[in-house]
């Protein structure tokens, strides 16, 4: 049987034996005809080599032949005379090979009488049992043998010699070897009987599998291509794990293996793909020379065709199969990535099954592994991986675990998608969730064929997206090589553009969804960021995967060292984070594109945002409703905003919505390959201009109120970081416990456990945004730095209420009762007007509070004040303005002068009605006067404890100031009381005390007359001092205390100036007794001075000197004349 086991490649080279020794036929001969050979049955050959019996029945073998004096030809055997002449052109009759080739080619069965079947077989059986045909290889392939020195030193006489040619024959260069070794084994492959060993491996798999049958009397010539192609089907079946599939034995399976490899590079060796595609070829690849597996590949190339017949289809996807199981069934592939296996060591990893080292998919992955290291494999193997990498993608069949696993979701969702890849893609389409669930065995066989196809290495690989996107890379991608990674990329960029056309759009979203999931299939992030991964994140080869490191976790490393500062240690290079913010960006797109978002929100995503959320805009839902998600969607979500804060860049559909902005304002920080914030700054900053826009806006905004983490803040976070663990350090992120994580992740790869830094930090979002509140509450203990910055996220807010994280989430309830047909901007300003309401919370009632004494503290930080007296503010505070730098506060110094001035009735309408609004809030609560509270804290400490502690904001704290005037003891304060009883003069509103009081006779007595300007406050002074009207005791009390307070406040602060004392006299009660009295001072003075200017005149007239004599002699009475001497006068 070792004889036996080679001799399979010897039986191709047997018929030349033809050739040289003619075989005899004399005994054959009756009355001078040839008689056919008696019909024989081939059993398994005994370990003698000579034919055994088969079910008991006798062998008969064909005796030798009379040799003619001119060769015995089959030409002249009656027995396929007929079919001869019919079949075969005439000058063929001559060759013994030619004619058997002729018959035998023939497709349908009944062309060729059954005798001659018989005949030609005999014929064939007898060249492959000839002992001299060795010495005929030696003699044709004389050069060849020496050039092999294998084949030299093998053993002659047992049929080594013509194995090892077999073996070599891709090194045969010899035309006359070649021709011969290339003829022969088409005519051995005809039948499976011809092929040594063959009936022995498989005897019992061909009756099981009911392929046909082992008696020649039962099957002719032309039937036995079909029995091999039987048996490669049921492996196929094995493979995929089919129901009722047979195991077919390990002997059989070598032998099924060894034929399709040795009929590999000529398709005419595989007899029943030749007779199936044969119309096939001469219409697709009638041009293609046969060899090398050319036809294969051209056949393969054109599969899908609509004008390929369907048996043609299945016999290429039975050889595809094959190839799928062993790669060298590929002739093609096998010869040229011959070295570069060798090279790379791809068939010596011991830790791997034989078995699988021989699969198409451990060789491409292999050598892909190779190249993404850089290393160098030959062009001619990269076609040919290509090619093969291709058809994968092409025929979901070829992949066994995609049939086994995936077979419940192609009936469900894919049926009848079979061509170009389509089915393929809706299997993807299936894994994103978009028709429903996916068993995870069929996931993981879909993410193994991505790795094993990379078309995210050369996009042409996946022919369903290439046809997809093929308009879209011929205008957006134009500048990009044709197969270049960064195509994929850019469509990423043109996602939901203009340039985007839908089919494309799902085609590369399905492919992206798995590229995302495994770092390795991007390969220029794999090129640029190999060596941090390796560094950074521990990681293998490109091939190699680990239970302890799954590939998600590699990029949560690489990300989480990209945005670390150098105190934080370690980080990435710069191409290598270059290209992680590029994939950030990509995964902003599409929330499914983000492996852990999708895994912990998928609840979240299908309860708030499968109806209202569009294409590319579900990250936005889940930001809007960050307080109703579950804890572990709610990290995710917030992780995802801090690296958008860190790299606004990341928010690609905001980069495009801005972009006018950003070129006419941003354009050099938006330059920054690397982005630390500064764009989304300049962007809040030119939130206003008129080129901003709609969409815009409402991501500026978006954006904003997602900031309410004090690290999602850049810039505000550096700033701040000494003041928060000096004063926040109750409510601040738990610093210790992150140095903890810190210290830990020196020793233990904690890095590469894929959670977010939001939970690596264990945080909360509430507590960060207190952790701002507690900033502005001391603003005044904060380094200058932090205060500027505070000051700044200040002013932002209250341009815009709804990112006023704080407000917005303790006055929810709130805002929904009172507020909701308002702007959300201005938000703020409706609470303020129902903030007395007996049902508003006490919490919210609190917040507003302190949002209204930041307003006060700076007119810049209230925008209606600002807007309102833009024009009085330059006219009357230009002193405190000039005072002040850009960088500190104005401690509510323009709101005082404002209200001063309202008092003087000297502001403009809008202006006043503003400032009335302020001084009737700061009356009713002296906390929002920040001046009287900067002057006033120790006197109000003494003085009114009692009053101060029970904060009821109804005016209290600054009646007890008034009554305890005489008793202030500094004089800021006091200064500030005098104001405030000024203002209080100007507007009866401004005193809440005396307002209560006085409620009731303001009605009867004053109702006709319109508040303000001290027409009010007039009206019940004239009421008090008519003695006609009766006004009420505690009206009447108030009204003669504020007299007094008045009187005391005239004389401790008299008038500074004309103005003031023109403005006291106006707003005294006693204005009209005044201003007559002033009246009839004036007409007293304008008489006097009319009586002395009459005596005045006289008394010059009397003592006028004489006038000179005229030149003329005489005196002049003209007027000329006295006009012209009067200088002389």
């Amino acid at each position: 049987m070792a004889a036996c086991r080679r001799v399979p490649r010897l039986l191709l080279l047997m018929s030349i034996f033809l050739y040289v020794h003619p075989i005899r036929e004399d005994k054959y001969q009756i009355n001078g005809v040839a008689k056919p050979p008696v019909s024989v049955v081939i059993p398994a050959q005994n370990p003698g080599g000579a034919p055994a019996a088969v079910n008991g029945a006798p062998v008969l073998a064909a005796l030798p032949l009379r040799r003619r004096t001119s060769g015995w030809k089959l030409a002249e055997e009656g027995a396929c005379r007929e079919d001869l002449t019919r079949l075969c052109p005439k000058h063929s009759w001559n060759n013994n090979l030619a004619v058997l080739e002729c018959l035998q080619d023939r497709k349908e069965e009944t062309e060729i009488a059954a005798d001659c079947n018989h005949l030609l077989w005999n014929y064939k059986l007898n060249l492959t049992t000839d002992p001299k045909f060795e010495s005929v290889a030696v003699e044709v392939c004389k050069t060849t043998i020496t050039d092999i020195k294998e084949c030299a030193a093998e053993e002659r006489g047992k049929g080594y010699l013509v194995s090892c040619l077999v073996d070599h024959r891709g090194n045969i260069t010899e035309y006359q070897c070649n021709q011969y070794i290339v003829k022969m084994t088409s005519i051995v492959f005809s039948d499976y009987r011809l092929i040594c060993g063959f009936m022995d491996k498989c005897r019992e798999d061909i009756n099981t599998l009911h392929c046909g049958s082992i008696s020649t009397g039962e099957k002719d010539v032309h039937s036995q291509g079909e029995v091999i192609a039987c048996l490669e089907k049921g492996l196929v079946r094995e493979a995929e794990e089919q129901p009722g599939a047979h195991a077919i034995g390990a002997n059989c399976k070598k032998a099924i293996m060894r034929v399709a490899e040795l009929s590999s590079d000529d398709f005419h060796l595989d007899r029943y793909l030749y007779f199936s595609c044969r119309e096939d070829r001469e219409r697709f690849c009638e041009n293609t020379p046969a060899g090398e597996g050319r036809v294969y590949k051209c056949l393969f190339n054109h599969k899908f065709e609509e004008a390929m017949s369907e048996k043609c289809r299945d016999a290429l996807t039975t050889r595809q199969k094959l190839i799928a199981q062993d790669y060298k069934v590929s002739y093609s592939l096998a010869k040229a990535c011959k070295t570069d296996l060798r090279k790379y060591r791809c068939s010596a990893d011991t830790n791997m099954p034989r078995a699988r080292e021989a699969r198409l998919s451990y060789l491409l992955l292999c050598l892909e592994s190779a190249v993404h290291r850089g290393r160098t494999v030959s062009g001619e193997c990269q076609g040919e991986m290509l090619d093969y990498r291709r058809m994968l993608m092409e025929d979901f069949s070829l992949s066994p675990e995609i049939v086994l696993h995936c077979r419940g979701e192609i009936e469900a969702h894919c049926s009848g998608l079979h061509r170009k890849g389509r089915t393929l893609h809706c299997l993807m389409r299936v894994g994103r969730g978009d028709l429903g669930a996916i068993d995870n065995l069929c996931q993981k066989a879909l993410q193994t064929l991505i790795q094993e196809a990379d078309p995210g290495a050369d996009y042409r690989i996946d022919r369903a997206l290439n046809e997809a996107c093929e308009s879209v890379i011929q205008t957006a991608c134009k500048h990009i090589r044709n197969g270049d990674p960064m195509i994929l990329s850019c469509l990423m960029e043109h996602l939901y553009t203009d340039k985007m056309v839908e089919d494309c759009e799902h085609r590369l979203l399905e492919l992206q969804y798995f590229i995302a999931r495994d770092w390795k299939l991007d390969p220029i992030l794999y090129k640029k960021c190999q060596g941090d991964a390796s560094r950074l994140c521990h990681t293998h080869g490109w091939n190699e995967t680990s239970e302890m490191m799954p590939p998600g976790a590699i990029f949560s490393c690489l990300y989480r060292h990209a945005y670390r500062t150098e105190e934080q240690g370690r980080r990435l290079s710069r191409d290598c984070k270059v290209e992680v913010q590029r994939i950030l960006h990509q995964r902003a797109l599409d929330v499914k594109l983000d492996p852990e978002l999708q895994r912990r929100c998928m609840t979240d995503l299908g309860k708030w945002c499968s109806e209202k959320a569009e294409s590319g805009q579900e990250l936005d839902c889940l930001q809007d409703h960050l307080e109703d998600l579950v804890s572990e969607c709610k990290d995710v979500v917030g992780n995802l905003t801090e690296l958008e804060s860190e790299d606004i860049q990341i928010e690609t559909l905001l980069m495009r919505a801005c972009e006018p902005v950003i070129q006419s304002y941003c354009h050099e920080v938006a330059d920054n390959q690397i982005d630390t914030g500064d764009l989304m700054e300049c962007l809040v900053q030119n939130k206003h201009q008129k080129e901003m826009n709609d969409k815009c806006a409402v991501g500026v905004t978006h954006f904003q109120l997602m900031s309410e983490d004090i690290r999602l803040e850049p810039e505000l976070y550096d700033s701040c970081k000494q003041d928060i663990g000096r004063l926040c350090q109750n409510v601040a992120f738990g610093n210790a416990q992150v140095s903890i994580i810190d210290a830990c992740s020196k020793h233990i790869p904690l890095h590469l456990i894929p959670i977010s830094r939001t939970t690596a930090s264990l945080v909360r979002q509430k507590r960060l945004a207190t952790v701002i509140e507690c900033l502005k509450e001391n603003k005044k203990q904060l380094t200058q730095r932090c205060h500027h910055k505070v000051f700044k996220l200040q002013e932002v807010e209250m341009m815009d209420s709804e990112l006023d994280y704080q407000l917005m989430r303790v006055c929810k309830p709130m805002i929904r009762r009172f507020c909701t047909e308002a702007d959300a901007k201005n938000m703020l300003q409706c609470l303020k007007q129902n903030k007395n309401s007996e049902l508003m919370d006490p919490k919210c009632k609190q917040m507003i509070t302190k949002r209204q004494i930041t307003q006060n503290t700076d007119y810049r930080l209230n925008p209606v004040l600002r807007k309102s007296c833009k024009a009085d503010i330059p006219k009357f505070c230009q002193s405190i303005l000039n005072k002040a730098t850009g960088d500190s506060e104005l401690e509510g110094q323009v709101v005082s002068c404002l209200k001063l001035k309202y008092a003087d009735q000297r502001l403009s309408p809008d202006c006043e009605d503003q400032i009335r609004v302020i001084l009737q809030e700061s009356a009713l609560d002296y906390r929002l006067d920040p001046q009287l509270q900067l002057h006033c804290t120790d006197e109000i400490s003494r003085l009114c404890p009692e009053e101060a502690a029970a904060q009821e904001q109804t005016g209290q704290v600054e009646e007890c100031l008034k009554v305890n005037l005489l008793k202030i003891k500094v004089e800021g304060c006091k200064k500030e009381v005098l104001n405030i009883l000024k203002e209080s003069k100007a507007d009866i509103f401004v005193d809440p005390v005396l307002h209560t009081a006085c409620a009731l006779d303001i009605k009867h007595h004053c109702a006709a007359i319109p508040p303000g300007r001290g027409r009010q406050m007039s009206c019940l002074m004239e009421a008090l001092q008519d003695k006609r009207v009766r006004l009420q005791p505690e009206c009447k009390k108030r009204l003669q205390d504020r007299i007094d307070m008045w009187s005391y406040a005239a004389k401790v602060a008299p008038a500074e100036g004309f103005s003031d004392l023109a403005m006291q006299v106006m707003t005294s009660p006693s204005k009209n007794y005044i201003l007559a009295m002033i009246g009839l001072g004036v007409c007293v003075l304008f008489l006097f001075g009319l009586l002395c200017g009459r005596i005045t005149k006289r008394g010059h007239f009397g003592a006028w000197p004489t006038l000179p004599k005229l030149p003329y002699g005489g005196w002049s009475p003209s007027f000329t004349g006295v006009r012209a001497h009067m200088p002389q006068l």
